[in-house]
C-alpha cells in the first residue's frame, strides 16, 4: 500500500466555507446579470422578474452567508488571513516584476487578487442597493450607478477567469487542493511558498460559538430573511 506524501494545513473550514460562499454567490449573480443585461439572451430567458428576483436573492444570501461565516467560524484565523493579504513586503514586489522572489502563504498576486475583489464587493452592494432604491423611487436614480455595477461586473468576471485559469493550470492543482481539502504536500509548500511555516500560529481552531454569537447569528439569518421579502415584494 502507497503511504500518501507528507501533507501540511493551508485553509481551515471557516476560510474554505467563506471562498465557497463567496464563488457560489458570484456565479450566480453573475448569470443572472449577464441575462438580465444582454438583450439577445435576455430573449432566450423572458421571466425577467424570475431572473430578477434570482439575483437579488443571491446577493441577499451571499451578504448573509459571509456575515455568518465572520460571525460564527474562525474568527481567529479570519483576522490571521486579513493580516496576511494585507502586507506587502518587497519580495511580493519583486513577485509582481516577475522576479524570483520567495513568498508567503499567499503570493503576491493572490494577495492583489484578493484586495481587488474586496473593494469590487463593496461596489456590487453600494451600486446594487442604489439600483434597487432607483427602481422603487426614480428621485433616488443617481447617474451613472448602471454603469459602475456593470464596469464592476465586467472586471470581476476578468479577474475569475484568470484565477481559474492560473488555478488549474499544469503544476496548479495543490492549489485547488488547498481550497478543496484544506491541505497541500509539504513539499509542494516548501518549494512554492518559501517564507510561509505551516502551524505556526498553531491549530486553526476556535471554541464554539457563546449564546450572544449565536443569538446575533439567528437576528442576522432573521434580517436576510426579512430583506429578501423585500426585495422580491
Amino acid at each position: 500500500m502507497a503511504v500518501e506524501a507528507a501533507r501540511v494545513v493551508r485553509f481551515g473550514a471557516t476560510e474554505r466555507n467563506l471562498h465557497t460562499i463567496h464563488a457560489t454567490a458570484f456565479v450566480v449573480m453573475f448569470l443572472t446579470g449577464v441575462v438580465l443585461y444582454v438583450p439577445t439572451i435576455a430573449q432566450v430567458f423572458s421571466d425577467r422578474p424570475l431572473t430578477t428576483g434570482i439575483h437579488l436573492v443571491a446577493a441577499v444570501a451571499w451578504l448573509t452567508a459571509l456575515a455568518l461565516v465572520a460571525l460564527l467560524g474562525d474568527r481567529r484565523a479570519l483576522r490571521r488571513t486579513r493580516r496576511e493579504l494585507e502586507r506587502f513586503d518587497s519580495d511580493d514586489l519583486r513577485w509582481l516584476r516577475r522576479r524570483p522572489a520567495p513568498q508567503g502563504r499567499f503570493n503576491a498576486g493572490q494577495k492583489a487578487h484578493a484586495i481587488v475583489q474586496a473593494g469590487l464587493a463593496v461596489l456590487f452592494t453600494v451600486s446594487g442597493t442604489l439600483l434597487w432604491l432607483g427602481e422603487r423611487n426614480t428621485e433616488l436614480r443617481l447617474p451613472g450607478t448602471i454603469a459602475l455595477h456593470d464596469a464592476s461586473m465586467l472586471l470581476a468576471g476578468v479577474l475569475v477567469a484568470g484565477h481559474l485559469w492560473i488555478a488549474f493550470s499544469p503544476g496548479k492543482s495543490p492549489s485547488v487542493e488547498g481550497i478543496l481539502r484544506g491541505t497541500v504536500p509539504a513539499a509542494w509548500a516548501a518549494e512554492h511558498h518559501q517564507k510561509w511555516t505551516p502551524g505556526a500560529d498553531g491549530p486553526a481552531r476556535s471554541p464554539r460559538p457563546g449564546p450572544l454569537r449565536l443569538m446575533t447569528g439567528a437576528a442576522v439569518i432573521g434580517l436576510g430573511v426579512a430583506a429578501v421579502v423585500l426585495l422580491v415584494s
